[in-house]
């Protein structure tokens, strides 16, 4: 995917959809518009094709058009009462009103702050004071949750096509700067509290059109292997469908599962929670083309065909991110979809999506890397000296260009922390670059575990623990896990508690899934480094033997 590839010129040459410009070093789309909300109404034109499929809160089969979602977003969008650079919050399950709130809130020139709906009633109220939004719509569970923190930003859960009334007219507000905010979306970090990253116009446009970009690419690599035109497999290809299973508040579920499908006329149909067996129902009845999951979906759908039959011959894209995809469970995935191209990435909330991403061929030729660094991201590997390190060598990933976030929303010190002086980001993960561009991920600087795909940060959940009368002093870390790829463990030293009741702490404070699967409490003092800090290397090490105890 380097620059210099002839099918990237071809793609990216002066007049094409995805025309390439340069300002202050930066690479951008030269011919996307400065406002997502115009990417947004230019889907409108699919119009009565089916854009989503769910369930109802009652069980029902919902099923909305284009047209249907746009004539809901503007009754929405008229009831808002916003302006240009408002802050609206949404926190809602992955469901219609979700997809609605977000287009009204981007249409009416407000900034959309994504709130963690699994968050507990303390983590909901934290993201709503730090982000001050103007309002706050939500669905009933999560209204009821907002109000129980006695938040005192208004709520709307009356989000019903009938219950908004007909469409008003909408203002001309004049198109937004594409370095205005669009978006917040809360990523926790080091310090145990979460942080909204502010990604504007330009940034989650790149994101979304570097992604259709390479799409384009790989469809004519295609073209020039098999020596027939783009326009020939294009006919070729079926509707398209996505399964939608990452949550919406993430950057994969509104980039990729959300915005993109959105903007290419394609069907997607949300699952409510995630079960294997309903997952390949889904894919047979809907067709689904595109299944974008984290390896534990994956191996759990490989655990289900081998009790009995399945049906996944419509998949003909399979994306895994989150974590590394194992070599033995690609294996198992190609052996189950033999005609699927599959692929990975490597992104952040804070790049607005992937900034290395490999496909088919491209991922096959080294799948142990995270991919290949897109064209319109800089990325160096800094050594320890803070210089950029020789091909081979590894040190910390830092990036810079167009998809990078605007800044951490009203957090001055980790933006200090976050960016070098001369203006790269610093990921806080640490890997090496092959002589093709190829990205290996080493390990992770931030003390951080990826189970089932989800993000758990240590200091979080150790914060949270340490606020328990009982507790001395905690430490939590991750062990390999099969189908999560890690867990979640922790040792407690304290007095008068058991797993149990810490467990149950952690789960009225936090997500379900930032809850340790297993804590062993002990008497004595922790390991500490000679730096004074807790020693999680021989803490990993005595985990088996205290497990067993």
């Amino acid at each position: 995917m380097a620059r210099g590839d002839p099918v990237f010129a071809d793609v990216t040459a002066p007049g094409t959809p995805f025309e390439i410009g340069e300002r202050g070093g930066i690479r951008y789309f030269r011919r996307a518009p400065d406002d997502l909300a115009l990417l947004i109404e230019s889907a409108r034109r699919h119009g009565d094709a089916t854009f989503l499929v769910e369930q109802d809160d009652a069980g029902r089969e919902r099923r909305l058009s284009y047209a249907q979602m746009f004539d809901w977003r503007d009754r929405l969008a008229s009831r808002l009462g916003i302006g240009r650079g408002d802050r609206v919050a949404i926190c809602m399950r992955n469901r219609a009103e979700w997809m609605v709130a977000f287009m009204a809130v981007i249409r009416m020139g407000g900034v959309a702050v994504l709130l963690n709906s699994r968050g507990a009633p303390a983590e909901l109220a934290a993201m709503i004071e730090d982000a001050d939004p103007a309002l706050v719509l939500a669905d009933a569970e999560r209204a009821a949750l907002i109000r129980q923190s006695s938040c005192a930003v208004p709520v709307l859960d009356a989000l019903q096509p009938e219950d908004l009334g007909p469409a008003g007219a909408l203002p001309e507000i004049g198109g937004a700067d594409a370095d205005d905010p669009c978006a917040i979306l809360f990523t926790s970090g080091t310090t145990g509290r979460v942080k909204g990253a502010v990604l504007s116009h330009r940034s989650l446009m790149t994101g979304l059109l570097g992604t259709q970009l390479t799409g384009m690419m790989v469809l004519h690599n295609m073209a020039r292997n098999y020596g027939v035109s783009v326009e020939s497999i294009m006919a070729q290809v079926p509707p398209q469908a996505t399964l939608l299973v990452y949550p919406l508040f993430h950057i994969s579920g509104l980039g990729s599962a959300f915005l993109a499908p959105l903007l290419s006329g394609a069907k997607v149909v949300i699952m409510r929670r995630w079960d294997a067996a309903e997952a390949v129902r889904i894919i047979a009845d809907e067709k689904i083309t595109m299944l974008t999951s984290v390896p534990t979906m994956l191996w759990d759908m490989i655990r289900h065909a081998k009790q009995g039959e399945m049906d996944l011959s419509s998949l003909r894209n399979i994306g895994s991110g989150g974590q590394a995809l194992p070599l033995n469970l690609l294996d198992e995935v190609r052996a189950l979809c033999p005609h699927a191209m599959i692929g990975v990435g490597y992104g952040m909330t804070e790049t607005a999506g992937a900034i290395a991403q490999a496909v088919g061929a491209d991922f096959l030729n080294n799948p142990a890397a995270a991919g290949r660094v897109l064209p319109l991201i800089d990325l160096r590997i800094a050594g320890s000296d803070g210089q950029a390190a020789p091909v081979g060598e590894s040190g910390e990933i830092q990036v810079r260009g167009a998809m990078v976030m605007s800044q951490y929303w009203n957090r001055p010190e980790e933006n200090a922390k976050a960016f070098t002086e001369d203006g790269w980001l610093r990921t806080g993960d640490v890997g090496r670059l092959d002589e093709d561009g190829y990205l290996f991920i080493v390990d992770r600087m931030k003390d951080m575990v990826i189970s089932g795909g989800e993000n758990i940060y240590c200091a979080e959940v150790e914060r949270v623990i340490g606020e328990m009368p009982q507790v001395v002093e905690c430490a939590t870390f991750g062990i390999p896990d099969e189908r999560l790829g890690e867990q979640l463990v922790a040792i407690v030293v304290g007095r008068d508690v058991d797993e149990r009741a810490v467990t149950d702490w952690v789960l009225e404070r936090l997500a379900r899934y930032k809850a340790p699967a297993r804590v062993v409490v002990i008497p004595d003092p922790l390991p500490r480094t000679h730096l004074d800090k807790i020693d999680k290397i021989a803490l990993r090490a005595l985990w088996p033997q205290l497990a067993a105890s």
